[in-house]
């Protein structure tokens, strides 16, 4: 198991935003967390990278304990491990957060210089390799600013891709983006499902969960409500409230 998440509590104030979360994501595994805004589904990808802290529960990561409980208490790693769980994951945000000072070539192998310690040279020939597989080879001396949104993005994916991590977390990859410009996002990450990335996906495009997850987990209010095969969630549910969330999207869920 890549991924275990066990009793995971989240609290900004007075505010529950995670309530007792607990989820499993396998090697190979393609997850996507669907849900209404407010349902806590970023920020249980901000706890599982990282980002934000959990006031309870505990996290392995790559067979590496992130966070566990201690008596009433949620307990992080030495900052070592931290560092070394840091290396499995890779995350790909809204908003791409790219370097705008410096080129596209020099985004991606500036990370693997300074974390991985690489030579430039081979940094900069996986750099090349990886603007090829998103299709943007030719646009390696440009900047982010002269960039679509999609173009963006796709550098985001490849920046993340090069630090060769186990397990990689999309936040909503699409959200940023004009529709017509989803779908060259949507591709690169179908051929990353086909080699058998693992990912977790939150996203609210539904016909892209179905047609790319392995399983489906839907949030609401802080909770998993349900979580199965795309054809169980889509399909086969007989939870009321995934009907009801569903049913805006019921023009694209045909099989």
């Amino acid at each position: 198991m890549l991924l275990r998440a066990s009793h995971l509590v989240k609290n900004f104030g007075d505010t529950d935003v995670l309530k007792d979360i607990s989820l499993e994501v396998k090697e190979g595994e393609v997850v996507a967390i669907i849900g209404p805004s407010g349902s806590g589904k970023s920020t249980l990808l901000r706890c599982l990278t990282q980002l934000e802290r959990v006031d309870r529960g505990q996290i392995e990561i790559c067979g590496k304990r992130m966070v566990e409980m201690k008596g009433e208490k949620a307990v992080y790693a030495d900052s070592k491990t931290l560092h070394e769980i840091i290396l499995d994951v890779g995350l790909v945000f809204q908003n791409f957060n790219l370097f705008p000072h410096m080129s596209v070539l020099k985004n991606i192998i500036d990370a693997q210089v300074h974390v991985l310690k690489m030579d430039k040279k081979a940094a900069a020939a996986k750099a090349l390799e990886l603007l090829d597989k998103v299709n943007l080879k030719d646009k390696a001396d440009a900047y982010p600013g002269e960039l679509s949104g999609g173009q963006q993005q796709r550098i985001a994916i490849a920046r993340a891709l090069a630090l060769s991590p186990r397990i990689l977390f999309f936040d909503e990859p699409t959200s940023a983006l004009d529709p017509e410009l989803t779908g060259e996002i949507l591709k690169v990450i179908r051929s990353l499902a086909k080699e058998n990335m693992t990912m977790v996906i939150v996203t609210h495009e539904m016909a892209f969960a179905r047609d790319v997850a392995d399983r489906v987990i839907f949030m609401d209010r802080g909770v998993i409500v349900e979580e199965g095969t795309p054809e169980e969630i889509f399909i086969n549910t007989t939870n009321e409230r995934t009907k009801e969330f569903l049913q805006r999207f019921n023009e694209i869920m045909v099989f």
